[in-house]
């Protein structure tokens, strides 16, 4: 499955204002409504019940807030690029800027797995995540992730 098959149109958000990380993770459950048609408060109170297992801040100014529920019938998510960076409580304890919430259905254990592996993956390399923060709006980054799946996928 290619990264651009989990998100929707319009499902890229560039310079999002937060000083927190609920702040943080009620954007991103704004934008998923908006795009993936799901109520917003049901998906903050997923990621948000997530979180408490552990924080999703990978480092690098990375998080990738996901969850399983039956909100969804399908694996998608949304991303956003923060104007600011936020404390995600980051295994490096570096604060998160670019941050891609994940959902998966219930029963889609295997599906979510692979996903967030997928997503991590691309996250990882400092070259995406440089291009991400200097792209100019979304439309940029929703380039970028378009071509970088092409080329992580080879």
């Amino acid at each position: 499955m290619a990264l651009t098959d989990l998100i929707p149109s319009g499902g890229v958000a560039a310079d999002v204002s937060a000083t927190s990380r609920k702040q943080a993770l009620h954007a991103l459950s704004e934008l998923a409504q908006r795009t993936l048609t799901v109520p917003a408060r049901p998906v903050l109170d997923a990621v948000t019940e997530r979180e408490r297992l552990g924080s999703t801040g990978v480092g690098d100014g990375v998080a990738i807030p996901h969850a399983r529920t039956d909100l969804v019938d399908r694996v998608c998510g949304v991303f956003v690029r923060l104007k600011h960076p936020v404390d995600f409580d980051s295994v490096d304890g570096r604060p998160a800027d670019l941050l891609f919430l994940l959902l998966a259905p219930e029963e889609a254990g295997a599906e979510h797995l692979k996903a967030l592996a997928q997503v991590s993956r691309l996250f990882r390399r400092q070259e995406i995540r440089r291009a991400l923060r200097a792209a100019p709006d979304a439309d940029a980054i929703w380039a970028i992730l378009s071509s970088s799946v092409r080329s992580d996928a080879a």
